[in-house]
C-alpha cells in the first residue's frame, strides 16, 4: 500500500478535466490479493477504483478512496490457436498484444490511437474501437471471455464450460436477475427499439444493453456487460479475445477540401466505397498537423483557410483487390469538389507519417493550448448523414459560447467526432460557460439522434446525462444491473451512474505553470510504457504532475504537503531518471522530462561538485585511465572487499556519489591511442566507455573490431592525437554540470574540426550514447560536422565490402536509447542479419536504465528496466547477445546473466 504524498499525488492524474486525490494506492500482484482487497472493501464499506491505461478521458479512474493500479503486475500475454485468439492480462499495452500477434499475421480488432499507452484493462473498461474497427470488431464484438473477481470475492472464468452453473452456485441472486433482465429488455418494444438505434453506432454510454438482445445465457450477459462497464462492475483479469487478420496491402491518403461542410456532405459517397478508414480533421487540426515534424512538404506548405481534410485509407488481403479498390475511389474522388489532388499511396514511409499525425493529433492539440489551462475532449458520434448538421451545431456552439481555436476530428466513417476545449478552471471551479455549453450540447447531440459518448466512456461527464439519453425505462435496468453485481456500490462509485446531476462540474483539473519543458504536458501517459523508471518510481507523467503538485502546495501556503513532495522528490524524480530520453519519441508535443532532470541536477550540484567534475574535464585522459585502474585494482581483490566498502561508503557519502561495485562488473579498459594514416576516409573518436571498461572476453572490444573491419574493407580510418581528452559531454550534460561540459565542449569542438579538415571528413564513434552526444554538441553550438554511428558507418560504408564467413544461428539483440532515437534501427538490423541466421529483438525491450553511471549509482533501476526483456531472453535458445554501447552490454549482462557484446564485436569474427 502506497500511502506517501508522492504516491498519492503522482497518481492522482489522468489524461481527464478531473483531479481527486486518493486516500492510498495499492498495486496488487495477483488475482488472489484482487479477490482478497474485494472482500475486505465490502466489510469495512471503502470504495475501490480500478486504474488501467486508456481508461481516463471522462474522469473514470480518479478518486478520494483507494486507487487500485492494474498495469505494473498483471502482465501476463498468451498467444492460442496460431493466433487466432490471444489471452493477456489488464496491464499489457496493445502495441505489446499486436507486436506478439504481428508473427502470426493477426491483430486486436480495436485499434485506438492510443495504443502504445492504453492496456487491455482499459480497452475492456472502455469497450475500445478506433479508426478502422468500426462496431464490427471493436472490443465487444471481439471478446472471448473474461476471468471476472466480483465485488464479493468470487473469481470467475467466464469462458469455462461449467461458468453459468458455477455463476449460480456462487452468486444465486446475480445470475437470476440476470435472466430476469434479460427477458424484461426483450419483451418490451420499445427497449429493444432505442437499443438497436443506440448500438448502430459507436456508443459508450452507461453499460452495454445490447448485451440482453446478443446473448442468451447469464455468462456471455455478464462478460459483455463487465465490457464498457469502466470498471464498476467488476476486476477483469483476464481477457481472451478474437482476434482479426492483419491486411499487409494499403493504400492511404489525404483529401483536401475547401471547408468542413464540403468535407462532411461528401461522407456518404466515401463511405460507399468502403474504406477500412475515413479520419477528420478540421481547419485548427490541419494547422497542427503541418507543425508535425512528420508533416510531408505538401501538407506543411499548404496555405490554411477554412480548409478540411480526410483521411482515408483501404485495406485489403492481396495487392489485385487494392488496386481494383483504388481504381473505383480514384474514380469517385475525380467528381468531389477536392481543393487539391487526391494522392493515395501504398508506400510505408508516407503512409506512417500520415498516421503518426493522426493519432498523436489530440496530444498535439492539446500541448499547444495556452499555459494554465485544462484540455477537455469529448467525443459524441451521430448517423453518418446528420454528420454534416452535427458538425455546423458545434461551431455554432463554439461561437455563441466564445470557445476559440476549437479542434474537431475524429472517425468520420462512423459519424464519430471528437472535439476540444479549452478552458481555465480557477480553483477547480468551472465557469458559468461551461456548464450552460455542456447542456446545449447535450441537447443538439440527441436531437440529431446521436450519443454522448462514442469512444471514451461516460465517465464523470456524462454521467449524469445517462437517464435522458436512454430513458427512465433502460436507465432503471442500468441501475439493477450496478445493484446485482455490486450491492454495496463500492465499485468506482460516481462513475457511469450517478444521482448528482452536478459531478461533472466539480473536482475539475487546474495546471498551475511550472516551467518551460513541461507546460505543455496533457498528462496523457503515452511516455509511461517507454520509460525505464515506471516500474521502480515513477515515469515522465508522474516527475511532471509532482512538479504541479508542488508548485499548487506552494500557490496555495500548504508548507507540509511541499515539504512531503519536496523530501521525495531526489529519489523519485530525480535520482531514478535515467534521461534516456524515451519520453520524447513517445510524447505527442515530443516532451524530454529527461530535459527537466538534468536541470534539477544542476540546481542541487554543489560548488565541489562543479569544481570536481570541471577538473576533470581538463584531464578526462587521466581521470578515465585512474578510473579504470580502480576497476582493475576491485576485480584483484577477493569480492566481498570491494562490495562491503563501496558499500559502507554510499551509506555515508551517499548513492548519487559513490557507484556500488558489484562482482559482475568487468576490469578497466585499455587507454585511447592515436592512429595516424595517410589519406583518411574518415575520422574515428573511440568511445571513452571502452578505456574505463574492458570488453565482455578481454579482448580488443569494439575499437579493435571496428579498425580490423576497417582495414578488411579497405577503408583508412584516423584516430586523432589528444583522442584520450575527447569526450561527447555526456556525463556532465546528464549531470547537469554546466561548467564541465563547457570545457570539454571547448576542447572538443576544436579538436574535430582539425581531425576533419573543417568538415571535409565525417566522424565516426563506437557507442550509441556518444554519438548521440557530439550530435548534440555539434547543434547546440551549430557546428557544421557530420557525426555517424560506428553501426551505420559499418552498414554503409564497410559491409558492402566484407565477406561472411560464418554466420551465427540465433542472435538476441538490444537496441539502445540512443541508436532508437538516432534513428539506427535499419543499420542496426542489416548488420544483424549479415552476422546471424535469425535476429530477435526480445519482447519486453526497452532503455536498460544503465544510462552512463545510472546503473551503477542506481543498481535497482536497470534491474527494474530489464526484468521483462530478461525473462524474454532466458525464455529463448540464443547463441550471442549484442547491443551498441558498453554500458548497455553491463546491464543486460547483470539483468540475463549473459554475456553481452558489441555487435560489431561479432561482425568482425564472422568476416576474419
Amino acid at each position: 500500500m502506497h500511502t506517501r504524498a508522492v504516491d498519492r499525488y503522482r497518481y492522482a492524474h489522468d489524461a481527464s478535466h478531473y483531479l481527486l486525490h486518493p486516500r492510498a494506492v495499492l498495486t496488487p500482484t495477483s488475482v488472489d490479493q484482487v479477490a482478497g482487497l474485494l472482500r475486505a472493501s465490502r466489510a469495512a464499506g471503502v470504495p475501490l477504483t480500478f486504474r488501467s491505461g486508456g481508461t481516463s478521458l471522462s474522469g473514470q479512474a480518479v478518486t478520494d478512496q483507494v486507487l487500485v493500479d492494474t498495469r505494473r503486475h498483471f502482465r501476463d500475454l498468451t498467444v492460442l490457436d496460431d493466433g487466432q485468439r490471444v489471452r493477456v492480462q489488464p496491464g499489457v499495452t496493445l502495441r505489446q498484444v499486436n507486436s506478439r500477434l504481428a508473427r502470426y499475421g493477426r491483430k486486436l480488432g480495436p485499434d485506438p490511437a492510443s495504443e502504445s499507452a492504453c492496456t487491455v484493462g482499459g480497452v475492456v473498461a472502455n469497450n475500445s474501437s478506433g479508426m478502422t474497427c468500426g462496431t464490427e470488431f471493436n472490443t465487444y464484438r471481439t471478446i472471448e471471455s473474461l476471468v471476472l473477481v466480483l465485488p464479493s470475492g468470487t473469481v470467475l472464468d467466464t469462458g469455462a464450460p461449467d461458468a453459468d452453473e458455477r455463476l449460480r452456485a456462487t452468486e444465486p441472486d446475480l445470475h437470476a436477475g440476470l435472466i430476469r433482465l434479460r427477458d424484461r429488455v426483450r419483451a418490451n418494444p420499445d427497449s429493444v427499439r432505442r437499443i438497436t438505434a443506440q448500438y448502430a453506432m459507436k456508443n459508450t454510454m452507461g453499460y452495454g444493453l445490447n448485451a440482453f438482445l446478443d446473448f442468451t445465457s447469464p455468462a456471455d450477459l455478464l462478460t459483455h456487460l463487465v465490457v464498457g462497464s469502466e470498471g464498476t462492475l467488476a476486476f477483469v483479469a483476464e481477457a481472451t479475445f478474437r482476434t482479426v487478420p492483419v491486411h499487409p496491402y494499403a493504400a492511404t491518403g489525404l483529401l483536401l477540401f475547401d471547408t468542413l461542410q464540403q468535407a462532411m456532405a461528401a461522407m456518404p459517397e466515401l463511405v460507399a466505397v468502403d474504406p477500412a478508414a475515413i479520419e477528420l480533421l478540421d481547419t485548427v487540426a490541419l494547422r497542427v498537423a503541418q507543425r508535425d515534424p512528420q508533416a510531408d512538404r505538401a501538407l506543411r506548405d499548404l496555405p490554411v483557410r477554412q480548409h478540411a481534410a480526410l483521411l482515408m485509407e483501404w485495406q485489403k488481403s492481396d495487392p489485385d483487390t487494392l488496386a481494383d479498390r483504388v481504381r473505383t475511389a480514384t474514380d469517385l474522388l475525380a467528381g468531389l469538389p477536392l481543393a487539391g489532388p487526391a494522392r493515395l499511396s501504398g508506400e510505408p514511409a508516407a503512409r506512417a507519417a500520415l498516421w503518426h499525425i493522426r493519432k498523436g493529433l489530440y496530444a498535439t492539440v492539446a500541448g499547444a493550448r495556452p499555459s494554465g489551462t485544462t484540455a477537455l475532449l469529448e467525443d459524441v458520434a451521430v448517423p453518418v448523414a446528420a454528420l454534416a448538421d452535427t458538425c455546423v451545431d458545434l461551431t455554432a456552439l463554439f461561437d455563441r459560447y466564445g470557445y476559440t481555436d476549437n479542434v474537431i476530428f475524429g472517425h468520420a466513417k462512423d459519424g464519430n467526432l471528437h472535439f476540444m476545449l479549452t478552458e481555465r478552471f480557477e480553483h477547480g471551479e468551472p465557469p458559468d460557460r461551461y456548464a450552460a455549453f455542456t447542456e446545449d450540447l447535450v441537447d443538439a447531440v440527441l436531437a440529431r439522434g446521436g450519443t454522448l459518448k462514442a469512444e471514451h466512456g461516460t465517465g464523470r461527464v456524462m454521467a449524469p446525462y445517462v437517464r435522458r439519453q436512454f430513458g427512465a425505462e433502460l436507465h432503471a435496468v442500468m441501475r439493477e444491473i450496478k445493484q446485482l453485481c455490486d450491492p454495496a456500490g463500492l465499485l468506482n462509485p460516481g462513475v457511469l451512474l450517478t444521482d448528482d446531476p452536478t459531478i461533472h462540474l466539480r473536482h475539475l483539473k487546474t495546471v498551475p505553470q511550472v516551467e518551460p519543458e513541461v507546460d505543455r504536458c496533457v498528462e496523457c501517459g503515452y511516455c509511461e510504457p517507454v520509460c525505464p523508471s515506471r516500474d521502480l518510481t515513477t515515469t515522465p507523467r508522474q516527475r511532471i504532475v509532482l512538479r504541479r503538485e508542488l508548485a499548487a502546495a506552494e500557490a496555495d501556503g500548504n508548507t507540509e504537503l511541499a515539504r512531503q513532495l519536496r523530501a521525495d522528490q531526489d529519489y523519485d524524480v530525480v535520482d531514478t531518471c535515467a534521461v534516456d530520453g524515451m519520453c520524447a519519441t513517445a510524447c505527442p508535443v515530443l516532451i524530454n522530462t529527461g530535459d527537466l532532470v538534468k536541470r534539477l541536477r544542476g540546481e542541487r550540484q554543489g560548488r565541489a561538485a562543479q569544481a570536481g567534475w570541471q577538473a576533470a574535464a581538463r584531464r578526462w585522459g587521466s581521470t578515465t585511465r585512474v578510473l579504470a585502474r580502480g576497476l582493475d585494482l576491485a576485480a584483484a581483490l577477493p569480492p566481498g572487499l570491494p562490495e562491503t566498502a563501496t558499500r559502507a561508503g554510499r551509506a555515508v557519502l551517499g548513492a548519487e556519489r559513490l557507484p556500488q561495485w558489484r562482482r559482475d562488473l568487468p576490469g578497466g579498459g585499455t587507454p585511447r591511442r592515436p592512429r595516424p594514416v595517410d589519406a583518411p576516409h574518415a575520422v574515428y573518436v573511440p568511445s571513452c566507455l571502452n578505456t574505463m571498461f574492458a570488453s565482455a572476453d578481454g579482448g580488443p572490444g569494439v575499437t579493435g573490431a571496428l579498425l580490423a573491419l576497417a582495414d578488411r574493407a579497405g577503408i583508412r580510418l584516423f584516430v586523432p592525437d589528444g583522442v584520450d581528452d575527447l569526450c561527447c559531454g555526456t556525463p556532465w550534460s546528464s549531470k547537469g554540470l554546466g561548467a564541465g561540459y563547457a570545457t570539454m565542449r571547448d576542447r572538443v569542438l576544436p579538436a574535430l574540426r582539425a581531425a576533419t579538415r573543417d568538415g571535409e571528413l565525417t566522424v565516426v564513434t563506437d557507442a550509441a550514447s556518444c554519438t548521440e552526444g557530439f550530435d548534440r554538441l555539434l547543434t547546440v553550438t551549430g557546428t557544421d560536422l557530420a557525426v555517424v554511428d560506428a553501426v551505420a558507418y559499418t552498414a554503409t560504408d564497410l559491409l558492402p565490402r566484407l565477406t561472411v564467413r560464418r554466420r551465427i544461428g540465433f542472435l538476441a539483440l538490444h537496441p539502445t536509447c540512443s541508436s532508437t532515437r538516432l534513428g539506427l534501427d535499419d543499420a542496426l538490423l542489416a548488420v544483424a542479419r549479415a552476422v546471424a541466421d535469425e535476429v530477435v529483438v526480445p519482447d519486453g525491450w526497452q532503455c536498460c536504465g544503465f544510462a552512463g553511471d545510472r546503473g551503477l549509482l542506481h543498481p535497482e533501476l536497470t534491474a527494474a528496466a530489464t526484468r521483462e526483456e530478461a525473462r524474454s531472453v532466458a525464455g529463448g535458445a540464443h547463441d550471442a547477445y549484442a547491443s551498441v554501447n558498453r554500458t548497455c552490454e553491463i546491464g543486460l549482462a547483470r539483468a540475463t546473466g549473459q554475456p553481452y557484446r558489441h555487435l560489431l564485436e561479432l561482425l568482425d569474427e564472422v568476416t576474419r
